[in-house]
């Protein structure tokens, strides 16, 4: 009698460890357990912790709660200014409701998979190819809200979504690069032509300063001499501006101006005045002719000379 109490209860014991391990589960913190009893959905999902359910009758799938990270494969589209591209993407995404999660939808992984793609390729039908460049927060914005509307009812909800390249044509590419280097060179030649501009007028300012004084000139000569001397070169290139020459014109001429008054001056002090005119013929003169000697006397008149 009392083996056969022995050996029941340690059929018993059996039979609970066995139970025990079938029923028992363990729910992490990052999940949650929706059970199907006998097929329907239990009024509750289990909590993280350790659980019972009732084996053979109850089934539990356990749902992960994390934010999922799902790449997106390029899908190629025509932009709305007919060009062709390949954009790929990345989705952020999160179950808020593990029975809607199990219950509402076959797979939800494969649902925003398959959600994402179409959603992209609708995304790139409506969009012109510098949006897709360069305004790409606008449209990660309605690609999550396009993706977000369906998901809810699947008790899934899409954090972001994320636009990660676009791929174009090689001769679009080209076409590209000869735009900008078109703008950069545009660019390039307007700051070149407003430097010439403020250039020009600062030196005229520096001209229209330097023309009174005309030493000016020779002095920024002699700076631009040493600072290009500085430099230590063996051959000195130096700049004879046409304005010295006109000065230096101008300083001879004054020059000799100076000394031609300075002589003039001088040979008015020094030279004698000059002598009166001769008087006619006197009576004396006329005298000495008459006692001219006799042989003299009979000579025609200079006049009637040969």
């Amino acid at each position: 009698m009392v083996e056969e109490l022995v050996t029941a209860g340690v059929a018993l014991a059996c039979t609970g460890t066995v139970y025990l391990m079938a029923a028992a589960r363990v729910v992490k913190q990052y999940e949650r357990g929706v059970v199907l009893r006998l097929g329907r959905l239990a009024s509750e999902v289990r909590e993280p912790g350790f659980t019972m359910i009732v084996p053979v009758i109850d089934r539990m799938r356990k749902v992960n709660m994390q934010i999922v990270t799902m790449p997106v494969p390029a899908q190629e589209g025509i932009t709305r200014d007919n060009v062709t591209v390949r954009v790929d993407a990345v989705v952020y995404f999160k179950v808020v409701d593990a029975a809607d999660a199990v219950i509402r939808v076959e797979d939800y992984r494969f649902a925003v998979s398959q959600m994402a793609q179409t959603s992209l390729r609708s995304i790139i039908g409506k969009s012109e190819l510098d949006d897709l460049l360069s305004n790409r927060e606008k449209l990660n914005q309605g690609l999550e809200l396009m993706m977000d509307s369906p998901a809810i009812g699947w008790g899934v909800t899409v954090d972001r979504v994320e636009i990660k390249d676009v791929s174009l044509p090689e001769t679009m590419k080209r076409s590209m690069a000869r735009q900008a280097e078109a703008t950069r060179d545009r660019r390039a030649r307007v700051i070149n032509a407003d430097a010439e501009l403020q250039a020009s007028r600062k030196l005229a300012e520096a001209a229209e300063a330097m023309s009174g004084q005309p030493a000016a000139l020779q002095l920024r000569l002699l700076q631009t001499v040493v600072a290009v001397a500085a430099e230590k070169n063996s051959t000195l290139v130096l700049p004879f501006p046409v304005e010295l020459l006109r000065f230096l014109e101008r300083s001879g001429l004054q020059a000799q101006a100076q000394t031609a008054a300075a002589e003039a001056e001088r040979d008015g002090v020094q030279r004698p005045a000059p002598a009166a005119p001769r008087a006619p013929h006197t009576a004396v003169e006329h005298g000495a002719e008459a006692a001219l000697p006799p042989e003299l006397a009979d000579l025609p008149p200079v006049e009637d000379l040969p």
